[in-house]
């Protein structure tokens, strides 16, 4: 996949290697504010036997109530296309730009020190809620 460019209008993607003739291809739309992205920090994520849903949270420091910003509900195949999809994305950013190292690891987090700023980790729990 290629690196993010900004010259290209909102909702306009690059054309990926190996991706289909132009004559197979997906037209996607997306308003600016879409375009824009929502800001997670967040993500705790349930499952019934017919989807995986992620609720996509914004954490703020200091304060203890969390505002779900997006619910994205997907069956069983697509999760697992979407996780190998975002485990071969994580391996081209650490090739091109070196390790992401976790909160409490040298050089990890945001507040400078390796600490976790605050944030719980990502939740991954399973059960049925929806």
């Amino acid at each position: 996949m290629a690196d993010f460019d900004d010259s290209l209008p909102p909702g306009a993607f690059p054309q990926q290697e190996g991706a289909a003739p132009e004559d197979e291809q997906l037209n996607l739309e997306m308003d600016e504010e879409t375009a824009e992205g929502t800001y997670a920090n967040l993500v705790m994520i349930a499952h019934s036997p017919e989807e995986f849903i992620l609720d996509f949270i914004r954490m703020v420091p200091g304060v203890q109530k969390a505002r779900v910003k997006s619910r994205i509900i997907v069956t069983p195949q697509h999760a697992v296309r979407l996780m190998n999809a975002l485990a071969e994305n994580v391996e081209r950013y650490e090739q091109a730009h070196g390790p992401i190292r976790e909160p409490g690891e040298p050089g990890g987090g945001f507040d400078g020190g390796g600490g976790s700023g605050g944030l719980p980790p990502m939740g991954f729990g399973g059960g049925a809620e929806a």
